[in-house]
């Protein structure tokens, strides 16, 4: 029944031709139209595939719940020793919720990026770098294979190595790109090391009768069977793949990339931290659960690992200054979240916090964007307040994205994907005693959440003055404040840019409670495996009163330090600041850890490799080679010394000894 979805494939083909346009026609459309040719050309692909994937949704989810997973086979890609990897598509609730994720918001980021990236020169060149990173993350989510999951795993990292280093005659933004290029390989390792062992393990067993044997609907089934008698294994396959994603998806210790990642254009932080690359990994996981589902002990990891990052995350969000660095912490932490209700065994309820945390997540940074444009490109907090009454809409907007992501209101923005993912973990016992503490970890993250959400909030758009009116003239122009001067004023910015605001606020409000009533979400994404997918098993008791005591509780504390503005202790003196809140602003020391030992330190142990095998072996068995030819020909020079008596005696002596060679080797001839 899959021909009848076969136009799935122009859903990643759309963005693909976008690029392909962009890349060589771009330059010569913006020389002849204008930018907003290029611009149009850039939006068309991304809005179309969306208008395509939503028809496509609504098809899907008319059909019988049983009936709901459908393979659309392509041509043939890989056939080898009796392993077929076809590029297909598989089409299902998962694959398809992501796909309007990722096109719907995409869309409207490239409209987004119109009017902020305006002045740029290449401005085909980035837009180029956006159809193709949509494009790879589509194929990553509709592959029906594992192989063609790894080609968008792989392409997005590209893409994000290209974006973050857009603006590459800047420093930091180049080793910013290279920081992200360098960790995802990382975990990438970890995947293709999960990917083998599956291929192992599926291509020897007797239950193999199709040669597609890493495509999800012959390979799980088999998985599953292999791995219910084999747990030992199914953790080993559970970890290696936990740890792709958490390079994707920025898990400790591997997120150190994503807050550098702010050093490209905002628009490509919305679109890596919000719809795209760092949902990768929760996606892997829903989509490979089988091999979670039966193993406790990796989902344990899972929930560890998720509830220290979204703690770690949180409290390092207090020490930044930078408004989009406080977003990047906020992303690290919210996926911890996402991982908490994985680890648990609630999966459907990480894809839910993933697609509530997509809108209002992309809100706030498109929101302080919108900020930073109109503070000539100033984003320390420090250089901001009392905003709202000259951006009226990017500051109506960025409430709502505050209050959903503070979940202070109920139903209302993330609030119920968070309170769905602390309740499963509090109630079920999937991954044993830590689903539990995962839990109480996740409702203390809740309220730092609203605390420091309200402390950006409030700096930016309220307090007691307009804190850029106290710099002084010596400082107008140098490089911390791009700019800035006391007599600034900010200005709205265009529609192109309040436009996707407005949207994105609109379902940022209301589409977790729909998602959330009747367990609507739980039945779409899992309609034949709720008991273990989709929701609690049991009500946790009180669990909507301490949600909202932690949320209430957060919001309430930020609001009381920073009602009036900056504290006087968090200035621009460090040295004024508390030692917990210094710890914080230098991520308690940990990238610079990473840095020193594996960077530094690498460098230092190539060195060492260098003088004791390099230097001493390879240039040693060099330079020896050179010695010895040039003795040889030492010796060989004072034999030609030009004397014919001792050029004959050299003939009579070769002569001689050649036929003693034969005379001898016949006499043992004759011996036998």
């Amino acid at each position: 029944m899959g021909e009848n979805y076969s136009s799935i494939w122009l859903v990643i083909l759309l963005p693909l031709i976008g690029f392909v346009l962009q890349a060589f026609a771009g330059p010569f459309l913006q020389a002849k139209f204008g930018k907003r040719a290029v611009g149009i050309l850039a939006v068309a692909p991304v809005a179309a595939a969306f208008l395509l994937g939503a028809q496509l949704t609504m098809a899907l989810a008319s059909r019988p719940e049983a009936d709901r997973v459908l393979r659309v086979s392509g041509t043939s890609w890989i056939d080898i020793f009796g392993l077929s990897i076809p590029f297909e598509i598989l089409v299902d609730p998962l694959a398809m919720t992501m796909v309007l994720i990722i096109t719907g918001i995409g869309s409207l980021i490239h409209v987004y990026s119109t009017g902020y990236m305006a002045e740029e020169k290449d401005f085909s060149r980035f837009f180029a770098y956006m159809n193709l990173f949509i494009a790879a993350m589509l194929m990553l989510v509709l592959g029906g294979n594992l192989p063609m999951l790894f080609i968008g795993w792989e392409g997005v990292g590209l893409c994000s190595y290209l974006l973050i280093g857009f603006w590459y005659k800047d420093l930091a933004n180049v080793k910013a790109a290279n920081k992200a290029f360098i960790v995802n390989r990382v975990g990438d390792v970890s995947l293709m090391l999960a990917m083998f062992l599956i291929t192992i393990l599926v291509a020897n067993s007797d239950l193999a009768k199709d040669a597609r044997l890493l495509s999800y609907d012959v390979m799980l089934p088999i998985l599953q069977k292999i791995l219910t008698n084999d747990p030992a294994m199914a953790t080993a396959i559970g970890l290696l793949l936990f740890g792709g994603a958490i390079g994707k998806s920025a898990q400790f210790p591997l997120y150190v990339w994503l807050p550098d990642a702010m050093a490209g254009p905002t628009p490509v932080s919305a679109l890596i931290h919000a719809a795209t690359m760092v949902t990768s990994g929760v996606v892997l996981l829903n989509r490979m659960n089988i091999v979670f589902q039966l193993s406790p002990v990796a989902s344990a990891v899972i929930c560890a690992v998720g509830a220290f990052t979204a703690l770690f995350a949180a409290l390092i969000a207090f020490g930044q200054t930078d408004i989009k660095k406080v977003l990047a912490y906020s992303t690290v932490s919210q996926l911890g979240f996402m991982f908490i209700g994985c680890g648990a065994g609630a999966y459907s309820t990480g894809m839910f916090h993933v697609t509530t945390h997509a809108f209002f997540k992309a809100l706030l940074f498109l929101g302080a964007g919108a900020v930073i444009h109109a503070m000539s490109h100033e984003q320390d907090m420090r250089h901001y307040g009392k905003l709202f009454k000259y951006l009226p809409v990017t500051g109506a907007t960025m409430l709502v994205g505050w209050a959903s992501i503070s979940a202070f209101i109920p139903f209302v923005g993330g609030f119920s994907s968070k309170e769905a993912i602390l309740g499963s973990a509090l109630a079920n016992s999937h991954a044993g005693q830590l689903s539990q503490i995962a839990g109480w970890t996740g409702l203390f993250v809740a309220a730092l959440t609203a605390a420091y959400m309200t402390r950006m909030t409030w700096l930016t758009f309220f307090g007691d003055k307009e804190r850029w009116r106290d710099i002084a003239p010596s400082t107008h122009h140098d490089h911390d404040h791009h700019g800035l001067e006391a007599s600034h004023q900010p200005k709205e910015v265009p529609a192109s840019m309040w436009f996707p605001l407005v949207v994105l606020a609109v379902f940022s409000v209301g589409l977790g409670a729909f998602l959330h009533a009747d367990h609507r979400f739980d039945h779409w994404l899992y309609p034949q495996g709720l008991a273990v997918l989709g929701k609690v098993k049991e009500e946790y008791p009180n669990l909507l009163l301490l949600s909202l005591v932690a949320a209430i509780g957060g919001t309430v504390a930020g609001f009381l330090v920073y009602r009036n503005g900056l504290p006087k202790n968090q200035g621009w003196d460090m040295a004024k600041w508390s030692p917990l809140r210094r710890a914080e602003a230098k991520q308690f020391g940990f990238d610079a850890m990473v840095t020193n030992v594996f960077v530094e330190g690498g460098a230092e142990v190539a060195n060492g490799l260098n003088r004791g095998f390099g230097e001493s072996i390879i240039d040693g068995a060099v330079e020896g080679s050179g010695t010895l030819a040039s003795r040889v020909g030492d010796i060989a020079r004072k034999i030609q010394s030009g004397a014919v008596r001792t050029y004959a005696l050299v003939m009579l002596i070769g002569v001689v000894g050649i036929i003693g060679y034969f005379v001898y080797v016949s006499s043992l001839g004759g011996g036998r």
